[in-house]
C-alpha cells in the first residue's frame, strides 16, 4: 500500500524533516514518504516488522 501523490501533498507539510548531524555520523537519510509507506503496509497487513517487504526501507528504520 503506497500513498498517492495527492495524499503525499497533503501529508508532507506535517512531517518534520530531521536536521543532519554536524559531525556527519548517524543513519543515512531515508525519504519520509517511503518510511510512511512501510508503516502503512504494517498497519494494513498486521504483519511483523521483520516481514516488511524489501521495497520499503529496513524495518529498523521504519519502526523508529
Amino acid at each position: 500500500m503506497d500513498i498517492t501523490d495527492a495524499q503525499w501533498k497533503i501529508i508532507k507539510p506535517l512531517i518534520k524533516e530531521p536536521k543532519p548531524r554536524e559531525d556527519g555520523r548517524g543513519r543515512e537519510r531515508i525519504e519520509p514518504r517511503s518510511i510512511l509507506n512501510g508503516i502503512l503496509w504494517i498497519l494494513k497487513t498486521g504483519a511483523r516488522w521483520q516481514d516488511l517487504p524489501d521495497r520499503y526501507p529496513s524495518y529498523q528504520s521504519c519502526h523508529r
